[in-house]
């Protein structure tokens, strides 16, 4: 992939996807609650801006419903915060055009001097981005690489997906990588080509379903895989233990216990919880305790890891040279089922080793915890794209970005 820095972008305008997908307040206020991701694209917008390009920043938020741009842009979510945070970010405005690829992107992409920076509106406000249908993708495409001269990708949480600004737009223009990117794609290739070892895997989060995939590629290279979080009741579930409430997938059951075979075939040693906090219902003020993982109650539901498998799993990481983690151990957002993930991370943290973060809420948990990502090796963007990646898949964004220019 070539490099932005093999661009000459002065007084050209060049459309950079970014990954600016952020958590928003719900509950009235509409406001950022974690802005990792724009923190974590400033670094090319400045690059660009500083070599006096005419930045414009394609960018998706959340999944938009409605079968026409009108039904979507009326739901939202607007881009408009993100505009403002990275606005504040820079230093200075950021406009944000009014519509995706029409005409007030048009008179905004127009109305750049060098070194100005503006936003499109969310590109998923338009059915066409995500459609499976090749020609309505290529003819978006089409209306974008008018308003710009050349194209850089810098957004991994989105090279996963076969979307029109992803897949299609690089082949229009002169493409590069952005440095997000690049950096995202050696440390994958550090974990999958040939780690040191003892190379361990911590996975959580809440479905087993999401994983499996993942896992079964895994079980190639890593020496040692720690289950937790919510998709750790269907692997104990099928170790014969009653889950009570807890989140399970019993259709996953027959394939976890392929994988637990497997692994056991390969000598990989998949490790489990071993005791967890449960509580009566889902809340965070909800009645809780800690029990053996053969104990928990049929009315109760998992909630955290116990402090045993805390234990046990950082016993299990302290000889790690290479760690992989993508899932946080419990519902960490409600403070008191917040132990096991932070055990977790910092437990990673203290690893002399090459230590990566795989994104999504493991990313968010650590900045939510007040664990400071240089604790890490590398802090992906990229959850999904971190996964399917490690699962040997080609990633549409990257195949896109690899095409000769």
């Amino acid at each position: 992939m070539r490099s932005v820095d093999d661009l000459d972008v002065r007084g050209r305008r060049v459309l950079l996807r970014c990954d600016l997908n952020v958590p928003l307040d719900l509950t009235g206020t509409g406001e950022i609650t974690d802005d990792g991701r724009i923190r974590a694209s400033l670094p090319v917008i400045r690059k660009l801006s500083d070599r006096g390009a005419r930045v414009i920043v394609l960018a998706h938020l959340g999944r938009p419903k409605g079968a026409t741009f009108d039904e979507r842009a009326a739901g939202g979510p607007s881009l408009r915060p993100v505009a403002a945070r990275l606005g504040e970010l820079l230093g200075r405005p950021v406009a944000l055009a009014a519509d995706v690829a029409g005409p007030s992107a048009g008179d905004t992409a127009s109305g750049l001097a060098d070194g100005d920076v503006a936003l499109g509106e969310n590109v998923r406000f338009e059915p066409a981005e995500t459609s499976k249908d090749d020609p309505e993708r290529a003819e978006l495409a089409r209306t974008w690489a008018r308003l710009g001269e050349l194209y850089v990708g810098d957004g991994f949480g989105a090279v996963h997906r076969k979307h029109a600004s992803v897949y299609d737009l690089p082949a229009l223009l002169p493409h590069a990588a952005g440095d997000l990117v690049l950096e995202e794609v050696a440390v994958l290739r550090q974990l999958t080509t040939d780690p040191a070892r003892p190379f361990v895997v911590v996975l959580g989060g809440k479905k087993p379903s999401d994983k499996l995939a993942v896992i079964g590629n895994l079980l190639n290279l890593a020496d040692r895989i720690l289950i937790c979080g919510g998709m750790g009741y269907t692997f104990l579930a099928a170790r014969g233990c009653e889950v009570g409430n807890s989140v399970l997938e019993a259709d996953q059951i027959p394939a976890v216990k392929a994988v637990m075979t497997d692994a056991e075939r390969r000598g990989v040693e998949l490790v489990l919880p071993v005791d967890l906090v449960v509580a009566t219902h889902f809340a965070p003020d909800a009645e809780h305790a800690v029990v053996p993982v053969t104990e928990i109650p049929p009315d109760w539901e998992g909630m955290d890891a116990g402090p045993r498998t805390r234990e046990l799993f950082a016993a299990k990481l302290a000889d790690a040279k290479t760690v992989f983690w993508n899932g946080p151990a419990g519902v960490f957002e409600f403070p008191a089922f917040a132990a096991g993930t932070r055990a977790v991370a910092e437990a990673i943290s203290r690893v002399d080793a090459l230590t990566v973060v795989g994104g999504g809420d493991s990313a968010a948990a650590i900045r939510a915890l007040g664990i400071g990502e240089d604790a890490f090796g590398h802090v992906s963007t990229g959850g999904g794209a971190s996964l399917e990646y490690l699962e040997g898949k080609a990633l549409p964004g990257l195949v896109a970005l690899e095409a000769d220019p």
